[in-house]
């Protein structure tokens, strides 16, 4: 299975269904882990009859599920008899109930348990594998379809021995309160259900995590406020800091993802935090976005993280909270395909089982002596390297070279500091908005880690640029090496060039970090130095094989995930039934268009983009790329 370009951190072209949010808009108060109050304005949600929410009903019942059963069609049969208890009440700590399905083995004993943390249902609900083209690659009888989307499969754990507790949070679906967002608040709810969990009489008192993406990020914020009976977590992709990863990055506002996924929650009886809203409204790092960091270096528990570097959203924060824990017993595996698909390829599961058996079940099977980090390198057009035994990440013997930028006519990159100075200049608005520069390897070379584009740029009709970069692989010839899926792989940049300011206490040589405090507008015409951070990539090269850079004016990314198309049938009484059983259905889903209000939908803001760009070279204007080769 080659990579999937079909994932949890694409676009959506959001539909002309509004652009303005109602005047009088109801506000949440949330909490920061000081004790803050900070004031979010909030939206209404998808009732829980919607077709688009796939809500297969509220039903408080214990269910023994048969052996070689199937919860729909297609799915993997059971492979032990199961026990479900369905919609289960949990009062949090300010007494809101939340509830929950707990499915675990039907004979009684301590078991540990796998918590999975999002508002998406707790299997069937509003974002499914069966919306996406092909299913990312999974097929439908990988799993038995009670999992959570993008969360561990109960069938394969509870035959293995663990209970697997799917939790509809705060304000989704049935469970009462406003539905939030990360942040200080939402894992406290977190670390509540936790101790829930320890405290059942069918529980060891040692609870796991797990699940990819929203519950990835869950798993950050959460095991970051150390409750006491979480032993270990599983994040497999998925960002730690949602302004400078995904919502905000480079500081350009980009609420096209956000919008599309709140544009699916459901929620009886609350409203929904506005975070699209707070994107736009909220442009520079404040009280609001630091809550939506986690502190990652709170975490001392083991952890086994999965990583990859084609996500647009979740490669940064991935590896960033990997290398952020303070745990020391921690691992990292970076795969070569898709989140969704990595996540249910079998060995992979069983891989975890061994994590979790180890930290959770106590069980000596030598997981301590797993490669602390097990890498893959990117081969567009050649095989890839999968499973690299690795110490560390970025790796130690990472040897740094500067690429230096041409404008003169063969617009290269080069080895030496071009003497005389030059300038390439584009058109912000034109469809070519952009410049590209080419190095053409000597030898075979790798290229792992973290890069940086070091550029002097001047915006000579208007007062701001926001830059967007790529980094990416040729051929001999000079053409595109596109993947199985026709997608190319590249590692990309943006910053908003009013928002360069960096912290010079947390940059490095190879990584930037901005404070996203303080707006630098430009002078017409005025030539500055900006330091763009590009996300970690690994690609090896051939040798004659070119490295691309590309400079370009940022816009938009339009693609749509059709959450809530597909059509789902499943069982009216019982919950499973045997294989080609005749049993009352119901079908839920069918709609990707539906919104709950259209005036509340919020549009992508207007870049800061408009005239000529000038990108400047040689001499006194030392633009350069910073690549991390590995000898």
């Amino acid at each position: 299975m080659k990579r999937m370009w079909i994932c949890s951190g694409m676009m959506l072209l959001l539909a002309a269904c509004g652009q303005n949010a109602s005047e009088q808009q109801r506000q949440i108060v949330l909490h920061d882990s000081e004790g803050n109050e900070i004031s979010v304005p909030a939206r209404k949600a998808l009732g829980v009859s919607a077709d688009r929410v796939r809500y297969p009903g509220f039903r408080q019942e214990t269910l023994v599920l048969k052996e070689g059963s199937v919860r729909r069609e297609g799915a993997r049969p059971l492979s032990c008899d199961i026990l479900l208890e369905r919609d289960v009440p949990i009062k949090l700590r300010d007494s809101v109930t939340v509830y929950a399905d707990v499915f675990r083995p039907v004979d009684g004993g301590k078991r540990p348990a796998i918590l999975a943390w999002s508002p998406y249902g707790k299997e069937i609900g509003g974002q499914m594998l069966d919306d996406v083209p092909a299913r990312a690659g999974v097929p439908l009888d990988a799993t038995s379809g009670l999992e959570k989307f993008e969360g561990p499969d109960p069938a394969y754990w509870v035959a293995h021995g663990y209970a697997v507790v799917n939790v509809d949070k705060r304000g989704a679906y049935m469970s009462e309160g406003d539905l939030l967002y990360w942040g200080h608040e939402d894992a406290l709810d977190g670390c509540d259900v936790i101790e829930w969990i320890a405290s059942r009489d069918w529980c060891n008192g040692k609870v796991g995590m797990s699940g990819n993406s929203w519950l990835t990020v869950s798993q950050w914020f959460i095991a970051a406020e150390r409750p006491e009976h979480l032993a270990a977590i599983a994040p497999w992709e998925g960002f730690c800091d949602h302004y400078r990863e995904s919502g905000t990055r480079g500081g350009i506002p980009a609420p096209e993802f956000p919008e599309m996924i709140a544009e699916t929650f459901s929620s009886a009886h609350g409203m929904l935090e506005d975070q699209p809203r707070m994107i736009v409204e909220k442009p520079f790092m404040c009280d609001y976005w630091e809550d939506k960091a986690a502190k990652v270096e709170n975490i001392e528990i083991p952890a086994y993280v999965v990583a990859s570097y084609t996500n647009s959203v979740h490669t940064h924060g991935t590896f960033a909270g990997y290398r952020r824990m303070a745990s020391k017993e921690k691992w990292l595996r970076v795969h070569d395909t898709q989140e969704w698909y990595d996540y249910y390829t079998p060995e992979n599961v069983e891989d975890l089982r061994k994590f979790f058996d180890h930290y959770l079940k106590g069980v000596d099977n030598g997981w301590e002596n797993t490669p602390r980090v097990r890498l893959s390198v990117l081969n567009p057009g050649g095989e890839d390297i999968v499973g690299r035994e690795e110490e560390e990440f970025p790796l130690a013997r990472t040897v740094y070279h500067r690429m230096y930028l041409s404008a003169a006519d063969s617009l290269l990159l080069m080895d030496t500091l071009p003497a005389q100075e030059d300038s390439s200049v584009y058109d912000s608005g034109a469809e070519n908005s952009q410049v590209i520069f080419r190095y053409r390897m000597a030898e075979p070379t790798e290229i792992t880690g973290y890069m940086k584009l070091h550029l002097w740029v001047s915006a000579l009709d208007n007062d701001d640029m926001d830059l967007a970069v790529r980094v990416e692989k040729l051929s001999r010839d000079g053409e595109p090496l596109p993947d199985a899926t026709g997608s190319l792989i590249a590692a990309t940049g943006r910053l908003r060039v009013s928002m360069r300011q960096l912290d010079s206490a947390r940059s490095t040589e190879a990584e930037p970090y901005y404070t996203f405090t303080t707006e630098q507008k430009l002078e017409p015409g005025e030539i500055v130095p900006v330091e763009i951070e590009i996300w970690p990539m690994g690609l090896m090269f051939g040798k004659d094989e070119i490295l691309q850079l590309t400079v370009g004016a940022y816009k938009p990314e339009n693609a749509a995930i059709p959450f809530g198309s597909a059509r789902i049938s499943v069982p009216e009484e019982g919950f499973t039934f045997m294989p080609g059983e005749q049993v009352g259905m119901i079908t839920v889903g069918g709609n990707e268009t539906e919104c709950a209000d259209p005036a509340e939908v919020v549009a992508s803001p207007a870049t800061h983009n408009a005239g000529r760009h000038c990108i400047y070279t040689g001499g006194k204007y030392d633009s350069y790329l910073y690549v991390p080769v590995i000898p």
